[in-house]
C-alpha cells in the first residue's frame, strides 16, 4: 500500500470520528440549555409566581401568629350577683405542619389522653389556612398537662395553650333561660361568610347564650411567636390583647330561681314568674335540666346521646316551647268574651245539673251532681264546666278565638329568647285550612274550657295573668335588663315596651278579677293551697286533659298510668291591689291545677314578697 493511501484513510477516519463529536456536542447543548431553561423557569415560578406563599412559609418556619380567644362578657343577675364567667382551662393543640408521622403522634398522645383521632384528621383536611393549629382537647386535667410535658420531645408540633372557657356558677340553675356554647359547625361556618369565627370556635348554641352573641362574644387577639424547626415557641415578639364582650344583666333574681327549681323536685313541667309592670322575667324553671357546664369545654358523644334520647326532653324549655291545652284557665277569656259580648252578665244564673246536653252527647262537669245555680263569679271560683260550656256555645268559635287571640295566646309574646312557640287558639277557618272539615257545634264546648284543639305555652299564660293583674296592659317578657362594657359603662337599657291593652272593658275587667281574688280566698275556691297568710292573691286553676279516655274517666289519678295522667295548672297574681309578681305553673301529669300547682305559686310569690320589702321595681 501506498504512503498516500494510508494517510487518507487515517484523514476519513478522523473525520468521522469529529462529526460523531460534533453531533453530541450538539445533543449535550441542547440538552443543557433545555436544563438550565427548566431551571429558570423554576427559579421564575418559585420567585415570582409562588414569591408571596413562599415568603410566608419561610416566615412560618421563624415565625407564628397564634390566636388569643377572647374572654366572653359575664352575666349578671337583677342584684348585681354574677351568674356566668369564664376561667381559664388548658387546651392540648397541634400544627399539622410541625407533624412529619402524624399517625405516630396521635398514639402516643391517645395511650393516655381521649381524643377523636378521625374528628382531628377531618380538621385538618377542612382548615382554611396553613400553619392553623387546631385543637385535639380542651379542658383537660392535670395529670394530662403533666403527661404532655413529660413526653413533648416525643410530640413535635404539639403544645399546650390556656384559652378561657365559659363558667355557669350555678350549674343546672336556670339553664334553659343560659343555653350553652358549641363549637361551630361547617354548616354554621360557611353561613358566616366574612365572620371572625373559625372551626374549633365556641359560639352560643341555644338561650341568651345565641341570642345575644353578637353581644357577648369579644373580639379575638393574637401572639407573634418565634418558633424552632420542631415548631417550639422560643419567644414572644408582639402580642394584641384580646377584647372582652359586653356583659349583660339579667331581670331574673337567680336566688329565687333556685328556690323555684328547688319546687319541682321530682316533677317536670314549667314555671314562669313576671313582674306585672314592667314585663321583667322573674324566674323561668324548665324541667328537667341540664348542665351547661358539660358543653363548655365539648360535650362528650355519651353525655350528648344521652341528652338528645331522654324520653323527658331536658333540652327542651316548656316555658316558652312547651305547647299543652291550657284547660279551665281558659275560662277567664270564655268570661272576658262573654261579658264583652253581652251573652251573659254578671249575674246572669246558669243552672248545672252535672252535664250540658247538645244533640244527643252530654259533655260532663267536673262534679259529677253538678254546681247547682251558677253566676259568673261562682263559677270562676269553682271552675263550673257546664256555666262555660253554654257561654262558650253562645259566643262561637270564631268570637270566643278572637277574644283568645287578644289575650295573647294563639301567638308568641316575642320574649328576649331563641325558639318561642305559638300554641294554637283554632278558629272555624283554619279547622277548614288545616283538615278540610267545617266545624262542629261540640268542638266549641271542649274550647270554652281550654281542651280541643287549644294549646298554649306557660309563658302565655304568665303574660295574660300579669295583664289581668296591671288593669289590662299586655307587656312584651324579658330577660335582659341592659348591657354595659366591661368598665362599667352602660350600653344600652331596655325598657319596659308595651303592646297593647285588653279589649276589655275596665268593669268587666274588675268583675274578672274579684272572682279570682274568690278563687284563692273563698271557702269554695279551687285555687286555696296558694293562699298566702296577710296577703290577697288572686288566680285560676287548671286541670288539661293528656288524653280522652272513656275508661280513665271514673279512676283515681293514682290508678291512671302516668303518661295519661292530666297536666296541672296555675295561674295567680299578688298583691291584689298593686301586683309585683304573677305567676304560671304547670306541673306535667301533675293531676289536679289546685293540688299540684298551687302550692307552689303560693310558696314562690310569698318568697319573692318576703324578698321584695323595702325594694322598689
Amino acid at each position: 500500500m501506498a504512503k498516500g493511501d494510508f494517510q487518507v484513510k487515517i484523514t476519513g477516519q478522523e473525520r468521522n470520528f469529529s462529526e460523531a463529536i460534533k453531533g453530541r456536542i450538539l445533543v449535550f447543548t441542547i440538552f443543557v440549555i433545555i436544563s438550565f431553561s427548566i431551571l429558570i423557569l423554576r427559579l421564575w415560578y418559585l420567585q415570582v409566581v409562588r414569591s408571596d406563599e413562599l415568603r410566608s412559609m419561610a416566615e412560618n418556619n421563624r415565625m407564628r401568629v397564634l390566636p388569643l380567644k377572647a374572654y366572653r362578657g359575664k352575666i349578671f343577675d337583677r342584684n348585681e350577683n354574677e351568674i356566668i364567667n369564664s376561667r381559664p382551662s388548658f387546651n392540648l393543640s397541634l400544627t399539622p405542619e410541625d407533624v412529619k408521622d402524624m399517625d405516630r403522634v396521635l398514639s402516643v398522645i391517645s395511650s393516655k389522653i381521649e381524643i377523636d383521632r378521625e374528628k382531628i384528621k377531618r380538621e385538618i383536611k377542612e382548615r382554611s389556612a396553613q400553619f392553623q393549629p387546631i385543637t385535639l382537647k380542651r379542658d383537660i386535667h392535670w395529670d394530662e398537662v403533666a403527661f404532655v410535658e413529660e413526653h413533648i420531645i416525643d410530640l413535635p408540633g404539639v403544645f399546650l395553650d390556656i384559652e378561657p372557657i365559659r363558667n355557669y356558677l350555678y350549674g343546672e340553675t336556670a339553664s334553659h333561660i343560659f343555653g350553652y356554647l358549641g363549637e361551630i359547625t361547617k354548616i354554621q361556618l360557611d353561613g358566616l361568610k366574612n365572620s371572625e369565627y373559625r372551626l374549633g370556635d365556641f359560639i352560643g348554641q341555644y338561650g341568651i347564650e345565641k341570642r345575644y352573641e353578637s353581644i357577648l362574644k369579644g373580639k379575638r387577639g393574637s401572639k407573634y411567636v418565634e418558633v424552632d424547626a420542631t415548631g417550639r415557641e422560643l419567644n414572644v415578639l408582639k402580642r394584641i390583647e384580646p377584647d372582652f364582650g359586653f356583659n349583660l344583666y339579667l331581670t331574673i333574681d337567680v336566688e329565687l330561681q333556685k328556690e323555684a327549681e328547688g319546687l319541682f323536685q321530682g316533677k317536670n313541667g314549667a314555671l314562669v314568674a313576671i313582674d306585672p309592670r314592667n314585663g321583667n322575667i322573674l324566674a323561668m324553671v324548665s324541667k328537667p335540666s341540664f348542665d351547661p357546664n358539660l358543653f363548655a369545654g365539648g360535650i362528650s358523644k355519651i353525655y350528648w346521646s344521652n341528652l338528645v334520647s331522654d324520653v323527658y326532653k331536658p333540652l327542651h324549655n316548656r316555658a316558652i316551647q312547651g305547647q299543652y291545652p291550657p284547660g279551665s284557665v281558659f275560662k277567664i277569656v270564655t268570661a272576658a268574651a262573654g261579658l264583652e259580648e253581652d251573652v251573659i252578665t254578671p249575674s246572669a244564673i246558669i243552672d248545672c245539673p252535672g252535664y250540658f246536653k247538645l244533640g244527643k252527647k252530654n259533655y260532663r262537669c267536673w262534679k259529677k251532681g253538678g254546681h247547682g245555680r251558677m253566676d259568673l263569679r261562682n263559677a270562676l271560683i269553682q271552675s263550673c264546666d257546664v256555666f262555660f260550656y253554654t257561654v262558650g256555645f253562645r259566643l262561637g268559635i270564631d268570637r270566643l278565638s278572637r277574644y283568645a287571640f287578644g289575650f295573647g295566646l294563639g301567638n308568641t309574646t316575642d320574649i328576649d329568647m331563641e325558639g318561642e312557640k305559638s300554641g294554637l287558639i283554632p278558629t272555624s277557618e283554619w279547622k277548614e285550612r288545616m283538615r278540610g272539615e267545617p266545624w262542629i257545634p261540640g268542638e266549641t264546648i271542649s274550647a270554652s274550657i281550654g281542651q280541643g284543639f287549644d294549646l298554649v305555652t306557660p309563658i302565655q299564660l304568665a303574660n295574660m295573668i300579669a295583664a289581668i293583674g296591671n288593669g289590662g296592659t299586655i307587656l312584651k317578657p324579658r330577660v335582659v335588663s341592659k348591657i354595659e362594657t366591661t368598665e362599667g359603662n352602660l350600653v344600652r337599657e331596655m325598657k319596659p315596651d308595651v303592646q297593647r291593652k285588653l279589649a276589655v272593658r275596665q268593669e268587666n275587667l274588675d268583675i274578672i278579677k274579684e272572682a279570682l281574688h274568690g278563687v284563692v280566698h273563698d271557702l269554695r275556691g279551687t285555687g286555696r293551697a296558694s293562699h298566702i297568710p296577710n296577703i290577697e292573691v288572686a288566680g285560676k286553676t287548671g286541670t288539661a286533659q293528656v288524653i280522652k279516655m272513656k275508661e280513665m274517666e271514673d279512676r283515681r289519678d293514682e290508678d291512671i298510668p302516668f303518661e295519661f295522667r292530666d297536666h296541672a295548672w296555675f295561674v295567680a297574681f299578688a298583691p291584689f291591689e298593686n301586683p309585683i309578681i304573677a305567676v304560671s305553673v304547670l306541673v306535667e301529669h301533675g293531676g289536679h291545677g289546685g293540688t299540684a300547682a298551687a302550692p307552689i305559686a303560693g310558696k314562690l310569690m310569698k318568697s319573692y314578697m318576703e324578698r321584695s320589702k323595702g325594694k322598689t321595681s
